[in-house]
């Protein structure tokens, strides 16, 4: 692996795969590292990511702006800006932006997602 430098005017957001309302950008990929794969996600407002697990990757989110709730631990939480969650592998979890605005997040999934 080398290092890299991807400056945010140069990321490139595309719709997500799975869930309408989404779009991702994949900032590190599973060919970049074999430890990590990185995302930004821009969730539209009303837009809801169902509660899923991931086996055999940990979700590691951190929220840049907008307003949300996760689903964590068996229960709705409100999150903001600069909050942060963990959901290890197996662990249900979920998010739905409850906002007027698009909510911000980037994603580190271990070992790589994508």
């Amino acid at each position: 692996m080398h290092g890299m430098f991807l400056p945010q005017a140069e990321r490139v957001f595309t719709d997500h795969p799975k869930f309408a309302g989404v779009r991702i950008a994949v900032l590190v990929r599973g060919a970049d590292s074999d430890s990590v794969s990185v995302s930004q996600l821009e969730i539209d407002p009303g837009v809801e990511v169902p509660i899923h697990t991931h086996d055999p990757q940990l979700d590691s989110i951190f929220f840049l702006s907008g307003e949300a709730e996760v689903f964590i631990n068996g229960e709705w939480r409100r999150v903001g800006p600069e909050d942060y969650l963990l959901a290890p592998s197996g662990v249900e979890h979920g998010v739905r932006n409850i906002g007027r605005e698009p909510l911000r997040l980037f994603i580190h999934h271990s070992p790589p997602l994508l």
